[in-house]
C-alpha cells in the first residue's frame, strides 16, 4: 500500500517539476517514480495487510493487480510523444501528474476492502479521466468527449452510491467481508430469500460498475470517448481503468455477494452475451482503427466477465493473465497507431483510420511486425499471450455445468472468429495494400518499449506458465 503513498508524493512532485524551464526532465523523472511505486508495490508480496483502519487490504491477489496496473501506466508514459512540443497548449506535468494521480484511484478499486473506498478510488480514477480525455482543448471532438463522459460518468456514479446506500440499509456495514456475512444472515434468517432493498442495491451497485468497463447496455459513451480523447489517454483509459473495473466487480462479488449469484449471475449472462455480440459486430463495421480499438475494448469486456461468472478456484489467475496479455497488446497497438496517425495528419488532425496503415511494411517493418503481433493477440491466434488469455477463461467457463452458461460459451467462440475478420483489418492494410507511408523517426524509448511489449506477448504465448503460475 505504500505504492499509493508514493504514486500521490511523487504526482504532487511532478506539478512542481512543470515550474522547471527544462520540460524534458518531465518524461524519465514519471518512468522513475511509476518504478519505485512498482518496487514498493512487490515489497507487500507473501504480506497481508489492512490499511487505515481496516478500508484497504494487500494481499497477493491485490498485489498482482496493482503490478499490471502500474506496468500498464509505465507503458503508456513511456509511448507518451508531443506532449511538451505545443509550448503554448501543451502542460505536460499536469498531464503526467494527473495520470499518477489516477493511477492512485485504480489501485484503491482493487484494494479496498470497504465500500467507502471503493467510491473514493472509483472518483479519483473517474475525475481524472473525465480531465484527460478533454485535454486537448482546441479539439471539438476532444471537448465533445469530456462532457459526455462527464455526464453520464456522473450519473453512473450516483446509481453506484444509490445501490451502496441501499445494501448498507439491508446489511449495517460498509465493509465487503461485513456485507457478505449479513448476506448470509439474512438469508438463514428469512429462509434463502432476500429483502428488496439488498436486490435492488446489488443490481444498482452493478450497473455503476458495468457502465465503468463498458459492459453493454452501459458502453454507449464508450465509441466516441475513446475516439474523441487524446489516443495516449485512451491507451490509458482501455487498460488501467479496465483492469481496476473488472478487478473491483469480481473482488465486490466473489467477497460480499457470493450467496446471491442466482440474482446476479443470471442477468450477468445476458449482459455478457450481449457485450461480446455487439463489441465484436458492431467493429466489423468500423472505418476507424481507433474506433474500431474503441469496440474491441467493450468486447474483451465480456471476455473478462465471463470468468468473474465461472466461479473457479482457477479465475483470479485466468482474469490477471488475461488482464495483462490484454493490456500489453493494446498498449502496443496505440502506440503504432499514435506514430503512424501523426504522420499522416489530415486538416492538421492525426490520420487514425485503416488507409493510413497502407504500406507500413515497406518503410517501417519494425512498426509493422509489432503491429502485427498484438493484432494477433487480440485476436486470440496461438503463439501469443491472447490465446492462452481466452484459452483459461474458456476453461473456466466450460467447467460450469449451467446450459446457460454453455450457450454463453458458444457465443463467446463464434463472436472471437468475428473478431480474427476486423484484427486481421490492419494487417492487411500493412502489408498488402499500397500506401506512401514514409520512415517514421521514433525515439530510442519508444522504439524499446514496443520490443519489450512484443518479446512479452510472445513470451506469454509460448510459456504461459511463467507468469500463470505466479498469479
Amino acid at each position: 500500500m505504500n505504492a499509493i503513498i508514493a504514486l500521490s508524493l511523487f504526482g504532487i512532485t511532478n506539478l512542481f517539476l512543470g515550474f522547471l524551464n527544462n520540460r524534458k526532465i518531465l518524461l524519465p523523472a514519471t518512468l522513475i517514480f511509476i518504478l519505485i511505486s512498482l518496487g514498493l508495490n512487490f515489497a507487500d508480496w507473501n504480506h497481508e495487510y489492512y490499511w487505515f483502519n481496516n478500508m484497504l487490504k494487500t494481499d497477493n491477489i491485490s498485489v498482482n493487480f496493482v503490478s499490471i496496473i502500474l506496468l500498464s501506466t509505465l507503458l503508456v508514459v513511456a509511448i507518451s510523444r508531443s506532449f511538451g512540443d505545443d509550448d503554448e497548449h501543451s502542460h505536460p506535468a499536469e498531464y503526467y501528474a494527473i495520470m499518477l494521480f489516477s493511477a492512485v484511484g485504480a489501485i484503491m478499486m482493487v484494494t479496498f476492502e470497504n465500500l467507502i473506498m471503493l467510491f473514493v478510488g472509483l472518483e479519483i480514477l473517474s475525475v481524472s479521466m473525465y480531465v484527460l480525455t478533454g485535454s486537448d482543448k482546441r479539439n471539438l471532438r476532444s471537448n465533445e468527449a469530456a462532457l459526455k463522459y462527464f455526464l453520464m460518468g456522473s450519473f453512473a456514479t450516483g446509481i453506484l452510491l444509490f445501490g451502496v446506500a441501499l445494501v448498507y440499509g439491508s446489511t449495517g456495514s460498509f465493509s465487503i467481508h461485513g456485507i457478505g456475512a449479513g448476506v448470509s444472515l439474512a438469508k438463514a434468517q428469512m429462509g434463502g430469500a432476500y429483502g428488496p432493498l439488498l436486490y435492488a442495491g446489488i443490481i444498482l451497485m452493478m450497473v455503476g460498475l458495468l457502465f465503468k468497463i463498458s459492459a453493454a447496455p452501459f458502453h454507449f459513451w464508450t465509441p466516441d470517448v475513446y475516439d474523441g480523447a487524446p489516443s495516449i489517454f485512451t491507451a490509458f483509459m482501455s487498460t488501467v481503468v479496465k483492469t481496476a473495473g473488472v478487478a473491483a466487480t469480481y473482488r465486490l462479488l466473489s467477497i460480499s455477494f457470493p450467496a446471491t449469484y442466482g440474482l446476479w449471475g443470471n442477468p450477468l449472462v445476458y449482459i455478457v452475451g450481449a457485450t461480446l455480440l455487439i463489441g465484436n459486430i458492431t467493429a466489423v463495421y468500423q472505418q476507424s482503427f481507433k474506433r474500431m480499438l474503441a469496440y474491441s475494448s467493450i468486447s474483451h469486456a465480456g471476455y473478462l466477465l465471463i470468468t468473474v461468472l465461472a466461479k473457479r478456484p482457477e479465475t483470479n489467475s485466468s482474469i490477471l493473465f488475461y488482464s495483462l496479455a490484454y493490456s500489453i497488446a493494446t498498449i502496443t497497438a496505440f502506440a503504432v497507431l499514435i506514430v503512424v496517425a501523426e504522420s499522416k495528419s489530415k486538416d492538421g488532425k492525426p490520420d487514425e483510420s485503416f488507409d493510413a496503415i497502407n504500406g507500413l511494411a515497406k518503410n517501417n517493418p519494425l512498426l509493422a511486425f509489432v503491429l502485427t503481433v498484438s493484432m494477433l493477440s487480440l485476436a486470440g491466434i496461438p503463439l501469443t499471450a491472447g490465446f492462452f488469455g481466452k484459452f483459461f477463461i474458456f476453461s473456466d467457463a466450460f467447467s460450469n455445468p449451467s446450459v446457460l452458461f454453455k450457450g454463453l460459451l458458444v457465443i463467446a467462440v463464434l463472436m472471437s472468429s468475428v473478431g480474427i475478420y476486423y484484427y486481421f483489418k490492419p494487417i492487411i492494410a500493412a502489408y498488402m495494400k499500397s500506401g506512401n507511408t514514409e520512415k517514421i523517426e521514433i525515439s530510442p524509448l519508444y522504439k524499446f518499449t514496443l520490443i519489450v511489449t512484443t518479446a512479452l506477448t510472445i513470451l506469454l504465448g509460448v510459456a504461459p506458465d511463467l507468469i500463470k503460475n505466479i498469479f
